[in-house]
């Protein structure tokens, strides 16, 4: 049985949700406020959370970034205002895997996860007909797949789930140009209302981590107009 943490501080979302949930056969916990989300989210297992943005005590933005800063890679769907773009964009460049603006039916919740869930099969990083090599090598750049370990230089740095995904994306596809909509869609397995920003912030974050000058990149570098090439 699939288990799943809903955080809400509105009583009837919570019930709402849990109902229908069960229905579907999930053990469900709830938390009400963002401080309790981070302590049982942080202590328990959990198959998916569902998390508001506006929680008391922790916001939902905050709960997820000191999740994933403690590599718990457990997805997270966010719920957001209608109208809150910037809380969307926020919580998914640091870490999130989806959101879902209010209001939303329980049906489209239970879409939502399904989709995530299919998102996280391994073949996110692959085409259908490639095969998956234990490691991947490009100059001082070695990337382990059976374990997710990244090293530069022999040393080890420590990718957000999403930062691996795309480093492995890239590596795979040496000296090809990459649109941004082509990262998107891969990577994140979304159209973002066209917005881009998530793709360039998390390039960002990837280069600081594998690059000796990310100011002036050797490996990931911008095409300009169009996106990124991995140049070995």
């Amino acid at each position: 049985m699939k288990k799943i943490l809903i955080v809400d501080d509105e009583p009837s979302i919570i019930t709402l949700l849990k109902f229908n949930l069960e229905k579907e056969g999930y053990e469900v916990t709830t938390a009400e406020n963002g401080k309790d989300a981070y302590e049982i989210a942080s202590t328990q297992s959990f198959d998916f959370i569902i998390l508001d943005i506006m929680l008391p005590l922790i916001d939902g933005i905050e709960v997820t970034k000191k999740l994933r800063q403690e590599k718990i890679d457990t997805p997270i769907l966010i719920l957001t205002a209608k109208d809150d773009s910037v809380d969307r964009i926020l919580g998914l460049e640091i870490g999130a895997d989806d959101y879902l603006t209010k209001p939303f039916s329980p049906r489209e919740i239970i879409a939502r996860m399904k989709a995530i869930s299919r998102r996280l099969e391994p073949r996110s990083i692959l085409d259908d007909n490639e095969s998956l090599p234990e490691t991947l090598r490009a100059g001082n750049i070695l990337c382990n797949l059976a374990d997710h370990q990244v090293t530069v230089n022999n040393l080890p740095v420590e990718l957000t789930p999403k930062e691996f995904e795309l480093l492995v994306y890239f590596m795979k596809r040496k000296g090809r140009v990459i649109s941004r909509d082509t990262l998107l869609d891969r990577i994140w397995h979304f159209d973002f209302d066209g917005q881009n920003r998530i793709v360039d912030v998390h390039v960002g974050h990837l280069r600081e981590k594998v690059e000796d000058d990310p100011k002036h990149p050797k490996y990931i570098q911008t095409v300009r107009g169009f996106g990124y090439k991995f140049q070995e």
